[in-house]
């Protein structure tokens, strides 16, 4: 016997042919079943998905703490996962002591690196060269840390010149580690090392995703005319004597769920809004997270912190890289992004040239707020795209706007939950695989994307199969229309507080970077190197990054619709 949805929002029971004298035994059985059940019963609609109240019973394999589970994905799918995980595995980190003490931790005050000589003879440094540094690190005794699993950044950068790249961190796993560096300018270079967190934080972080993956949680607002109740939403919700409301969407199987108001029906849902950020951190953990004491803070330089890089020699050997398998994706000189790899940036400097690379384009952006800074910069750089006024909320649009004379769309719309905005109407949740299934696509069309910033929160398989499910609707983009342009933008580190750490760390963007890369690899798609461009450049790290490292991503992706000829 086969149990399986109905096209009519029912349960559909399929029998072999001939079973039907065994019926009688069955029924009997699956009352005695459900006599043993917390039944309740199911309620559909068909609104665009399905509204399911059904009990909180799962045979489905836990992921998170025994109440975050999920509908398990195909073998394929299940194996690339397992593959993501692993890619992305983070060297353990000690199990910290109780009561905590910062004693024994990582304290950038007390850790230092060291530029090792020119690994060729001759003593100098010259453009083209690898410059190795070491770093190690001490605990607040100063005392040298015998493990590995700290956040490191690094970056090498001259102030004057406005050049910058970012470094590659190697963690040893024994309290060393090693920056490298590609020389890619004449002139001083200057090594700029980070602590972003100690291992111990790192520790914290990691169960914090694994135990709590609910600390960040969402309110709906249901309504039917005058009787109003508000619930509680998530990905997860944990198991109570409520009944829930099921949201998954019925396309892309994306979950979320809300528990069921006391009286009204889960269609009369009206609106989405971020709750309450809930810290959970044992006694003394909060030492761990402290600005200017063992969070983003500096470590200094044993000995020199900059050297001098003479020209290329004529005839001088690449220099590989032992350690590291690959270099940087571009480098900042005079303040322009440049790329090393790949399709060289052009510099679209007036509205002019942005207009003459758009003209007869439509221009989708989808995702997070950081996409929709590109959107905000187009309509301050062309003052013929006029905003036509949807009146989407400020922070969620959808946005829309148009150059008739050059014939030139472009729009934005954010992704579906989990979203942290004030408000959201439930008309406008949609998630982007569902929207990419709804473009014709085409040579005029260029999509955008960038969904990061809102997953870090969540345990990475929420963020692996939301990708996995978007991966799968560019590849029919791709298949139905392959002159559409795709182009992705990276994540990027952030400023962090002790309350924003918690559930937006870099070291959460980390992981979510690898994976998206990752993913997305060996698609006909296109970077724009958000993590880097903001890594490598002098001003501080924002969510929101600055106007110079916007117009440079802005650059990039122009690039891509516009490459020059042979570039």
């Amino acid at each position: 016997m086969k149990v399986r949805p109905s096209t009519r929002g029912g349960v559909s029971i399929c029998l072999p042919k001939y079973s039907i004298i065994f019926l009688f035994p069955a029924v009997f059985g699956l009352i005695f079943v459900l006599r043993n059940m917390v039944f309740l019963k199911f309620q559909f609609q068909h609104k665009g998905n399905f509204t399911i109240i059904y009990p909180k019973v799962s045979t489905h394999r836990n992921m998170h703490d025994g109440f975050c589970t999920f509908q398990p994905p195909s073998p394929k799918y299940a194996l690339e996962e397992r593959l993501l995980l692993d890619s992305i595995a983070w060297p353990e980190t000690s199990v910290l002591p109780d009561p905590l003490s910062l004693e024994q931790t990582s304290d950038p005050a007390h850790s230092s690196f060291t530029i090792l000589p020119p690994g060729r003879g001759g003593g100098e440094w010259h453009v083209g060269d690898q410059l190795d540094v070491m770093i190690q690190m001490y605990d607040f005794k100063g005392r040298p840390k015998t493990s590995g699993g700290d956040l490191l950044f690094s970056r090498l950068h001259n102030l004057k010149l406005g050049a910058g790249v970012a470094g590659q961190v190697v963690d040893h796993l024994n309290g060393s580690y090693s920056a490298v560096f590609s020389l890619l300018w004449e002139g001083g270079a200057q090594v700029e090392v980070t602590l972003v967190h100690p291992s111990e934080a790192v520790t914290v972080l990691r169960r914090l995703n694994s135990e709590q993956p609910d600390r960040v949680y969402f309110h709906s607002l249901f309504r039917s005319g005058s009787l109003s109740e508000t619930t509680t939403c998530n990905v997860c919700l944990r198991p109570t004597q409520q009944p829930l409301c099921n949201y998954t969407d019925l396309r892309t199987g994306e979950p979320w769920f809300c528990y069921k108001p006391k009286n009204l029906s889960c269609d009369t849902r009206i609106s989405h809004s971020r709750g309450v950020f809930k810290e959970n951190l044992k006694a003394g953990e909060e030492k761990l997270f402290q600005s200017g004491v063992n969070m983003k803070v500096s470590v200094r330089a044993s000995g020199a912190a900059s050297v001098t890089v003479m020209p290329k020699k004529k005839g001088q050997p690449e220099v590989k890289s032992s350690i590291v398998k690959s270099g940087p994706s571009g480098y900042y000189y005079q303040g322009a992004w440049q790329a090393i790899i790949g399709t060289s940036v052009q510099q679209f400097s007036t509205s002019s040239d942005i207009s003459q690379c758009l003209k007869g384009k439509k221009v989708h952006l989808y995702g997070d707020s950081t996409i929709r800074q590109w959107f905000q910069y187009f309509k301050a750089a062309l003052p013929d795209l006029k905003e036509f006024n949807l009146r989407g909320p400020m922070q969620v649009g959808p946005f829309m706007a148009l150059d008739y004379a050059n014939n030139i769309l472009v729009t934005y719309r954010c992704h579906g939950p989990p979203l942290s905005y004030t408000i959201v109407p439930t008309a406008e949740l949609r998630y982007v695989a569902n929207e990419l299934d709804g473009l014709t696509g085409g040579i005029d069309t260029v999509v955008a994307l960038s969904i990061w910033a809102h997953f870090t929160p969540f345990p990475i398989e929420v963020y692996i199969r939301r990708l996995q499910s978007i991966r799968r609707a560019v590849v029919r983009l791709l298949d139905r229309a392959p002159g559409t342009l795709v182009v992705i933008r990276t994540g990027n580190p952030r400023a962090l507080t002790s309350t924003i750490a918690l559930g937006y760390s870099d070291w959460y963007a980390v992981n979510g970077d690898k994976v998206l890369r990752a993913v997305f690899k060996g698609l006909n798609v296109h970077l724009v190197d958000a993590w880097e461009m903001c890594l490598a450049h002098h001003l501080p790290h924002d969510v929101h990054p600055p106007s110079p490292i916007i117009k440079n991503m802005i650059n990039v992706l122009l690039s891509y619709i516009c490459p020059q000829k042979g570039g």
